[in-house]
């Protein structure tokens, strides 16, 4: 009995490695995909001759599949299971990844398409995931797949240019590779399979599914909070190369300073869900990302090498934090998976529809004005936006008692 116990405690042990390593791989491709598009947007733009707004729907698209598809996903995954859900998506974000880059501009608009419609599964299933499997380490484990999904989100943003110069690459080449990532996911991510039967995003009875998530107030709040946040992140994604080519940089060095700013993700991130996890309250660190935001528009407008530097980090660090406590708000003002699932639809499904109109409407002020500076303002005028929503979402209470 004692060995069989060993065995048994052995296995558990494997299998939650497992998983916790499976969701780490799912993480890092929900942004590699999508931020391999912005230091390469000059080429796909001369090379399928296309206009600036046109170039910026290929970050928008997938905000807009999020969109549409997002409330659905807990629908889903209650009917296959959250692991199938997970793994049949993977299976489409690959067919996408590969779509894209064919043949002229109507295959690269619907593989990106299907590849936004791919990564919302992932996005509104793993903080609810990370709630149901891990329900003592939220913050920790918030915190991890987050700097994942960042790191790989910032590595894609530095290579896909030296990717596409490789000898008959090319920028399709380039996006092509990704699928590598997902198809490494979904190997790993095969085991997990076994436990579908186990894991609908099924009430417990102690929650307040029954209850209209889409009437609450503070829901509402978290929806915008997590919008705005990736309004900035999406926008700076599409447009900081082209801002810095006009400030004098090379694309190469535009390149890496877009991954500079990814890179900044990392330690907020980690930290802030950490911090946030043993406070009550999070509104001082909702202002001090609109704060960062502001900071970092007002940098970019300065033409300054240095300030510019400064300006991508703090823009950086305030949407990786932003994020973080964007997931965090899902679990912690829910009371249950559902709940969680819920929230999560409604902020990714509103949020990223506010989001998807960033880089297309920098793009449009863009090619009317010829000039930064307008676009720039806006998104540092976001900031203010931050801080209101985000002193509303901080706020120590429940979705329940704050209908």
């Amino acid at each position: 009995m004692e060995q069989r116990s060993i065995a048994t405690e052995k296995q558990n042990k494997i299998a939650g490695w497992g998983l916790l390593i499976g969701v780490l791989l799912i993480a890092s491709n929900l942004r590699a995909p999508l931020t391999s598009v912005g230091a390469l947007l000059p080429y796909i733009r001369d090379d399928l001759d296309i206009s600036n707004t046109v170039a910026g729907s290929l970050t928008t698209l997938p905000l807009l599949a999020f969109a549409v598809l997002s409330p659905f996903a807990s629908s889903v995954a209650n009917r296959i299971g959250m692991e199938r859900t997970i793994f049949y998506s993977f299976i489409l974000l690959t067919i996408g990844l590969i779509v894209r880059t064919l043949f002229g501009i109507t295959l690269l608009l619907a593989g990106t398409i299907v590849v936004g419609l791919a990564i919302a599964f992932g996005n509104v299933l793993l903080p609810a995931l990370i709630k149901m499997k891990f329900p003592l380490k939220i913050g920790l484990l918030t915190g991890l797949y987050a700097v994942f999904m960042n790191i790989f989100g910032a590595l894609a943003s530095g290579v896909s240019l030296p990717l596409s110069r490789i000898s008959r690459w090319g920028w399709q080449g380039s996006l092509t590779s990704w699928a590598i990532l997902t198809i490494v996911a979904l190997v790993v991510w095969m085991p997990q399979l076994k436990k579908q039967a186990e894991s609908p995003i099924s009430d417990d009875g102690t929650g307040t599914a029954k209850n209209n998530i889409w009437k609450s107030p503070l829901a509402w709040h978290i929806t915008v909070y997590m919008g705005t946040q990736s309004m900035v992140f999406f926008t700076m994604v599409s447009w900081l190369p082209d801002i810095l080519n006009d400030n004098g940089y090379t694309s190469g060095a535009a390149g890496w300073i877009l991954s500079l700013m990814q890179l900044a993700f990392i330690p907020f991130t980690f930290i802030t869900p950490v911090i946030a996890e043993k406070t009550a309250d999070q509104r001082l660190l909702t202002a001090i990302t609109g704060i960062l935001v502001m900071i970092g528009a007002g940098g970019l407008l300065t033409g300054n090498a240095i300030l510019i530097t400064i300006a991508v980090i703090c823009i950086g660090g305030a949407c990786g934090a932003a994020f973080s406590l964007s997931m965090m708000f899902f679990s912690l003002r829910s009371n249950d998976g559902q709940e969680a699932a819920k929230v999560s639809g409604m902020a990714q499904s509103v949020g990223y529809l506010i989001a998807a109109a960033g880089p297309v409407l920098l793009g449009f002020m863009h090619d009317i004005t010829a000039d930064w500076i307008l676009p720039i303002t806006i998104v540092g005028m976001i900031g203010i936006i931050l801080i209101v929503t985000g002193m509303k979402s901080g706020a120590d209470r429940k979705i329940a008692s704050a209908q």
